[in-house]
């Protein structure tokens, strides 16, 4: 998988980056996002440390926009993650109920009134401050939903079954009490270690970019 987790390092390190405050013009509607983290290197260029897309129509933006800008972290899971680190670095007691999704109504029923909300604002804070502070993306178009989610998986597995793509002895994730985020370098818990970006793949991928065979 080196070979092939080097040259998509190569492909997106290429692109135009973006970081925030950015415009919603420079996102397509439907597409994936590959994400860099301040310190992270592979292959000699910025490592990739989280692939991501999503399922509804139209909603790359708003998905961007709730990992860097909406502090809620039951609608983001890599704010969630980021989070955990957050208060596992610091040994703190309130990641027990960082961990409770209060999506529902019944979640919120069941757990609102035995949350410190200010507490919970705070870490949102921190997790903001991180997120936007910390990583530039690259986002390309795919139109199809279920192109969108087998390139998203394929594109996660090869990064993640490279043996050369190591995160570095400061890397953030080794705070993260999720042994899959700190064994395979990434954030990311899902989608790792499956079935990666064949032949094919990679040049469809360089089509859709535009790169150059030579």
């Amino acid at each position: 998988m080196s070979d092939k987790c080097r040259l998509l390092h190569q492909y997106f390190n290429g692109m135009e980056k973006l970081s925030f405050p950015f415009a919603n013009k420079d996102i397509p509607q439907n597409g994936i996002y590959i994400l860099f983290e301040k310190g992270e290197h592979a292959h000699d260029t910025d490592r990739i440390v989280r692939v991501g897309t999503h399922t509804g129509e139209n909603q790359l933006r708003s998905r961007l926009r709730q990992h860097f800008l909406k502090e809620n972290k039951d609608r983001s899971i890599f704010r969630k993650n980021i989070g955990r680190a957050l208060l596992n670095k610091k040994d703190d007691p309130f990641l027990e109920h960082w961990e409770l999704d209060l999506t529902t109504r019944k979640a919120k029923e069941k757990y609102n009134f035995s949350i410190d909300h200010d507490k919970q604002k705070e870490i949102e804070n921190e997790v903001t401050k991180y997120i936007q502070n910390n990583f530039s993306f690259v986002v390309f178009p795919v139109v199809e939903k279920d192109k969108r989610l087998e390139i998203e998986q394929k594109l996660i597995s090869t990064i993640s079954l490279c043996s050369e793509c190591a995160p570095s002895e400061d890397w953030f994730g080794h705070y993260s009490p999720k042994k899959k985020i700190r064994e395979s370098g990434m954030w990311l818990v899902n989608g790792l270690y499956k079935e990666p970006m064949s032949e094919k793949d990679m040049e469809w991928l360089m089509e859709l970019l535009k790169i150059s065979k030579n």
